[in-house]
């Protein structure tokens, strides 16, 4: 069992890596392409990625039509409403700024988590581990612009990176209930596949996608790390959810890596983009509210009155 604990820990560690290679390669891609039309394009190519390494047709088929419920939700949470609007909000904000945010996931998920799942804590520790976090968020966005809020167009990427957010953790949830008896590769081709069929087909609708793309060769480099990305971490992270005794907020704490890494890599490769003291201290308030939290506090029992259980986890 500690085997298997230890072995959780290292794969949220490597999958949470490669996902904050996301932040600055996208911003790459999006120089090229349209947002919806650029993640339709790497979804539908990280779902024919595992394709292959899935089942037979008959059974994929069989074991979709079985868990139909669960499979639609996650593909219109977890690739349709999580990324339209995590893609148009990066579109409006700068890569390390859109990494710090996303790098609020653990603090939103584990207010849905506590929600739906009665097993979930909430103690007071918990709320003020989430204060201190959202602090840190306003202030990296704040800061950018003299401690006063961006323009309307990056506060309005802010706002729907947020929404993405809290997409994703209630894809997170009802994955980690209902997902026993989906394998979680299928789960994550048929989303990623299906999902990035219907945003490639509606970019052209709701976007002006060039009639006759002309892309530089490092273009698709990047779109090919990043379907490979999705491809694995996506499959990996199912996995990861359905193991027995891993709860959806303590797993969810990896992702405190994701603006620490996202922004460096944004620093590091995407032109325009520089470090500044007001981020780093965003990303410090962050990193140490959640590390104090599942590093200290959460290693002891809080003799705290807990929050009551919302309806939903009743």
């Amino acid at each position: 069992m500690k085997d298997q604990h230890y072995n959780t820990i290292f794969w949220a560690i490597v999958t949470c890596l490669m996902w904050s290679t996301a932040y600055p390669f996208i911003k790459i891609g999006l120089q090229y392409s349209t947002p919806i039309h650029f993640a339709g394009t790497r979804f539908m190519l990280a779902g024919l990625m595992i394709l292959p390494f899935t089942l037979r047709p008959r059974q994929y088929v069989r074991m979709i039509l079985d868990n139909k419920g669960l499979a639609i939700w996650v593909t219109v949470l977890q690739v349709l409403i999580n990324y339209t609007l995590f893609y148009k909000g990066m579109d409006r904000v700068p890569g390390a700024l859109g990494a710090v945010i996303v790098g609020a996931q653990p603090f939103v998920t584990a207010i849905v988590s506590r929600m739906m799942i009665k097993e979930e804590r909430f103690s007071r520790a918990k709320v003020i581990t989430i204060f201190f976090g959202l602090a840190g968020i306003v202030l990296v966005s704040a800061g950018r612009q003299g401690f006063q809020f961006g323009v309307p167009g990056e506060m309005a990427g802010v706002i729907m990176i947020f929404i993405a957010n809290i997409s994703t953790a209630t894809s997170n949830v009802l994955v980690s209930k209902n997902g026993k008896k989906m394998n979680p590769v299928v789960l994550s081709s048929f989303s990623l596949l299906v999902g990035g069929l219907i945003m490639f087909g509606a970019s052209f609708f709701i976007e002006a996608v060039p009639e006759k793309p002309d892309f530089p060769f490092h273009y698709w480099l990047v779109l090919a790390w990043l379907s490979f990305m999705s491809a694995f971490t996506f499959s990996k992270w199912y996995v990861l959810l359905k193991r027995p005794g891993v709860k959806v907020s303590e797993l969810n704490l990896w992702k405190f890596i994701l603006p620490v890494f996202g922004a460096i890599l944004s620093w590091m490769i995407v032109p325009g983009e520089n470090a500044d003291w007001v981020t780093i201290t965003g990303i410090v308030i962050i990193s140490i509210s959640l590390i104090w939290f599942f590093g200290v506090a959460g290693k002891h029992e809080r003799r705290v009155e807990e929050v009551p259980a919302g309806p939903i986890a009743k």
